[in-house]
């Protein structure tokens, strides 16, 4: 089937059954009816309908190589300049809906696959049958629309066990047994965001290295529906609220995270991608150039969560009566400033576009980096803006549920503004409590701050991109008139997972 509306969404969802847990019960479905997530998959489902709109289809889709039928345009792989900029604005439409608090929105998953996609030849060498497992993959995500999640993060007890424990103890997920079926998985994965709220889920973890110089167990990659035998969703304390006047956010953009156990999980041999030799992940990743792909939407992300931010600051000072002060005018400024930032990095990875060994178009790395180190530190300075100019008015919001109650007269006459009523000053708050100082807004600030790795990681990922090193060191030496003197050395990344 071409791509699909939202209804079709919600109902292929719904007719998963999970084994799914939260707070120590099992959850079952219908999911689009249970509060968790409901309201994750309404704003879902509307990203969907948004690309079966005649009125945006001609830019959230292109003809499917196989049928001709519409297909999601941020499952194209750039084989034309032009390409990098039609994903980029089917990604901007998307991210205007969900305003860059959906981290996993469908377009990062397709991205994801389609980054891998592109160096499936790496795997003729290792094994043409994972070759062609990956390139069937991407095609039936891409026919079929489906929506991804993944697991790549290990708990700290698997990595460490991985480390010290015999191959037979240890917990860290591995391939345990390959037999005429396919592969037994055993293992648990964390932060499996809307793990729940997919058709399937792409696990990639990074291997741990095996000493032993043979198959290495803990080396795999593969892709599998939900509710395969042996698969356990725990979810974390959930943020999802049903009013959209209490939780404006939360209501809406909640995406679910869980730890999800393999428990002797049976993987079809077509599904498996890789198995054995840990530097075919790593070449995976980098000759898909995964990071470069994957920043490219983030960056939309990035664009519109600042807008959203924009927004918010200048209608709180307006409701407050300081705009003009001096203070709100260098904060607003520097909203501004690191906005128009992130749009003139998108355009030089754009404009620095190449094709590659492939022949497939990816834009220039180092930008889309930068913006992901600019932004975790400048989101919590964001976040402190508004904790800062709504003071206690976010602290101080009564529920909705106030304001048709008794005592609603006192809430009318003491809460409004100097032109604004009680309810729609509440609202505005209510929205900046959700940033500032609710549990929604705290999963955001972690969220982000970790979104791409640690800083560390993402520091290197920068350093390395940067093939130049030695033409600037070597404009210094010129200029002083001194010998030239061995060039700096690429770091070894530190092979720590992201979000």
């Amino acid at each position: 089937m071409p791509i699909k509306n939202g209804t079709q969404y919600i109902e292929r969802i719904d007719q998963q059954n999970l084994n799914l847990w939260y707070q120590g019960k099992r959850i079952t479905g219908p999911y689009s009816k249970h509060p968790l997530f409901s309201g994750l998959m309404k704003t879902q489902a509307a990203l969907y309908d948004l690309q079966c709109d005649p009125e945006y289809q001609a830019e959230m889709t292109y003809p499917s190589p196989l049928t001709g039928e519409p297909v999601g345009l941020s499952f194209l792989p750039p084989v034309h300049l032009d390409d990098i900029k039609k994903r980029k604005h089917m990604m901007d439409l998307w991210s205007a809906k969900h305003h860059g608090f959906l981290g996993r929105s469908p377009d990062y998953m397709n991205t994801a696959i389609m980054s891998l996609y592109t160096a499936a030849d790496i795997l003729e060498e290792h094994n043409p049958a994972y070759a062609n497992n990956l390139r069937n993959y991407y095609t039936y995500c891409r026919e079929n629309d489906i929506t991804l999640s993944h697991a790549f993060i290990q708990p700290f007890a698997s990595k460490v066990s991985g480390q010290v424990d015999l191959l037979e103890d240890s917990i860290t997920a591995k391939v345990i047994e390959v037999n005429d079926e396919g592969f037994i998985i055993s293992g648990a994965f964390m932060m499996a965001t809307q793990g729940v709220t997919c058709d399937e889920m792409l696990v990639f973890p990074t291997p741990t290295l095996y000493p032993l110089e043979e198959t290495n167990p803990y080396a795999f990659a593969f892709s599998i529906p939900n509710d395969l035998k042996g698969i356990t969703f725990i979810c974390r304390e959930s943020n999802a609220s049903e009013s959209f006047y209490n939780h404006p956010l939360s209501a809406r953009y909640e995406e679910m995270d869980t730890l999800v156990i393999f428990d002797r999980v049976l993987v079809p041999h077509d599904r498996m991608f890789y198995y054995g030799d840990e530097s075919i992940g790593y070449r995976l990743f980098s000759d898909g150039n995964f990071h470069t792909h994957i920043g490219h939407q983030i960056v939309s992300r990035y664009i519109a969560k600042t807008e959203f931010f924009l927004g918010l600051v200048e209608s709180l000072a307006q409701e407050q009566n300081v705009s003009l002060d001096a203070n709100i005018i260098g904060q607003t400024a520097k909203i501004m400033t690191m906005l128009e930032t992130f749009k003139a990095l998108r355009i030089a990875a754009e404009e620095g576009a190449k094709q590659n060994q492939y022949g497939y178009y990816v834009p220039a790395s180092s930008p889309l980096l930068a913006s992901s180190i600019l932004f975790p530190s400048f989101y919590l300075e964001m976040v402190d803006m508004i904790q800062r100019l709504g003071s206690s008015g976010i602290i101080m919001i009564p529920y909705e549920e106030d304001l048709s109650s008794e005592i609603g007269s006192y809430v009318y006459e003491y809460l409004h503004g100097l032109e604004s009523t009680s309810k729609d000053r509440i609202a505005l708050f209510r929205l900046a409590w959700e940033l500032g100082a609710g549990s929604f807004g705290g999963r955001q600030s972690q969220f982000e701050r970790f979104f791409f790795g640690n800083a560390q990681t993402v520091n290197f990922r920068m350093f390395n991109s940067y093939d130049n090193h030695e033409d600037y060191q070597q404009l210094i030496y010129d200029f002083l008139g001194i010998e030239k003197k061995e060039t700096v050395k690429e770091v070894e990344e530190v092979k720590e997972d992201e979000q």
